[in-house]
């Protein structure tokens, strides 16, 4: 009798993926054995120690080189997947912390106290006299974030699919949550679960396309299929080929939040509770990129003169729409939704260079992978660090959104002023900070690419979206008469000391933005040696 052999697993290396996801299992079990009062306590210490212990794992693994397929050929733990997994782990750290934050909300969580109680009503205003919270919200971050790990690294689209979906899931939980505003939440909740399950049939239906096309779902087997023209030399394996790539765009590009897929970005980041916009703002961005680089660079690398020009077409429409309608806007998260929308073009025009080793790219010479990944790290310590700053900012109904409010925080906080002034300065690409060597890097790579006039339009839309941050400094610093809010809130918010979670992530963002702006050699060598996929 023949014998069947074990598949090769490769638990050590799926090991960071593993210990996340079980935290949030054992997160769930917790809210069901432990007491109440010792369960805020208890979720914390489990998230951390998981992120620790997956940390660790993936540096040392990481340190051991190479690059393998593991989980019978649906897992690449590979350069970009060991990046990725580091700053993802270390930003969702770093936004936990906010999540744990009290003493800005005097006392009590920035989550609704009982998120199933119609709001307004006697049993929401018990639940709040009682101080009660949801510490679930710990163990659904942590399952978002396994998701977040596996989406980038998944070497098949129906692992990508189901990543896609473990990482959805739970924020569309988390962005309903909001103690303030609580129809404001829910409507923003609503608004991303319809949309995002939208994107998701999308991303379906473009997988089942492609396997039509290539019979396999694993992205090496439709990479082959495109090679050796297998089912694609007549019109309708072009049709299924071409079709199957444009559904899986709209699936991955409404995660990045890139035009015209981005409506949900500004109603969900000013709906969601602060520290959900911190997590889901620098989070999911990074996994969603990752996840587009590996499709298209390893399962449809070979047909990139099709999808390059529209995609072209998409960075521009990004930075262009981000950027203009942040202008426009009074409010500051919905400023920095939009700007992340603009942020999204910019990392676009490096990923439509395509410019890697595979394409002729020479050695030593700065990548595409290898630029994106270090301006997914400026992006998202700016970005957690800005929103960090945002919930300090309060007046007499919670945090002072409003623009308006600002006006003068200079001179009454300047020490904070000053901080936010620094990620806005480096989302606006100014030298000294990160944020200008990684645009410097995302332009350069473009430029080695061949898409010369790509990087002239964003360089002329990066001067332009300069302005928006820039006005914001001259309100803070150099506007002498407060102005009244139009809403919610009033003028001259004051700076509420927080506790030190956050401060840490006011520190991390700070230390990054400044380090990485002086001294980017070594994080860009990093990137460059960790750029190439396995195929």
């Amino acid at each position: 009798m023949g014998t069947i052999a074990a598949p090769t697993i490769g638990y050590a290396l799926l090991l960071p993926f593993i210990v996340i996801f079980a935290a949030a299992c054992v997160g769930i079990l917790v809210e069901a054995i432990v007491p109440r009062d010792l369960r805020r306590a208890a979720q914390l210490l489990l998230a951390f120690v998981a992120v620790g212990v997956a940390l660790v794992v993936t540096i040392s693994n990481w340190s051991a080189g190479g690059d393998v397929v593991v989980g019978v050929a649906s897992v690449a733990v590979d350069g970009p997947t060991s990046f990725i997994w580091t700053i993802l782990l270390v930003f969702g750290a770093v936004s936990f912390g906010m999540f744990a934050e009290r003493k800005v909300t005097a006392g009590v969580s920035a989550f609704a106290p009982m998120a199933a109680a119609v709001p307004g009503t006697v049993a929401e205003r018990e639940a709040i006299e009682d101080r009660r919270e949801h510490t679930e919200v710990l163990p659904l971050a942590l399952f978002a974030l396994s998701g977040m790990m596996l989406f980038p690294a998944a070497n098949d689209l129906i692992t990508m699919f189901v990543a896609l979906e473990i990482l959805s899931l739970p924020l569309y939980l988390l962005c309903g949550l909001a103690r303030r505003r609580r129809l404001l939440s829910q409507e923003a909740a609503m608004k991303y679960f319809l949309l995002g399950a939208l994107s998701s049939a999308f991303f379906l239906y473009g997988a089942a396309l492609l396997y039509g096309y290539s019979g396999s779902f694993l992205l090496s087997g439709i990479d082959d299929a495109i090679r050796n023209g297998v089912a694609g030399t007549g019109p309708q394996g072009t049709g299924l080929l071409l079709a199957g790539m444009g559904l899986m765009a709209v699936g991955l590009l409404f995660k990045f939040g890139a035009v015209p897929f981005h409506s949900w970005t500004p109603d969900v980041y000013t709906g969601a509770p602060t520290p959900v916009t911190a997590f889901m703002a620098a989070c999911t961005k990074i996994a969603a990129i990752g996840a587009l680089m590996r499709v298209f660079y390893v399962a449809l690398g070979s047909d990139r003169w099709d999808w390059q020009p529209l995609m072209a077409v998409v960075a521009i429409a990004t930075m262009v729409v981000g950027s203009v309608l942040a202008i426009t806007q009074t409010d500051v998260k919905r400023m920095l939704a939009y700007s992340s929308i603009a942020h999204a073009g910019f990392i676009l025009t490096a990923f439509v260079g395509a410019s890697q080793a595979a394409t002729g790219a020479r050695e030593g010479q700065l990548t595409s992978v290898s630029s994106v990944m270090f301006y997914l790290v400026a992006y998202g310590a700016a970005t957690i660090g800005a929103f960090a700053i945002v919930t300090m900012v309060r007046d007499s109904t919670g945090e002072a959104t409003q623009l308006s409010s600002w006006v003068g925080l200079g001179k009454r906080s300047p020490a904070v002023a000053l901080v936010f002034s620094v990620f806005l300065l480096s989302f606006a690409g100014i030298p000294l900070t990160s944020g200008f060597i990684g645009k410097w890097s995302v332009f350069a790579s473009a430029w080695s690419g061949g898409l010369h006039w790509l990087v002239v339009v964003a360089v002329v839309v990066s001067v332009v979206a300069a302005f928006f941050y820039i006005r914001v400094i001259v309100m803070m610093f150099f506007t002498d008469q407060p102005v009244e809010a139009t809403g919610a809130g009033t003028a001259g918010a004051e700076v509420v000391r927080p506790g030190w979670t956050t401060l840490l992530a006011v520190g991390v963002g700070v230390a990054a933005t400044v380090v990485f702006g002086i001294y980017p050699g070594p994080l860009l060598g990093l990137a460059q040696q960790a750029s190439e996929f396995i195929r």
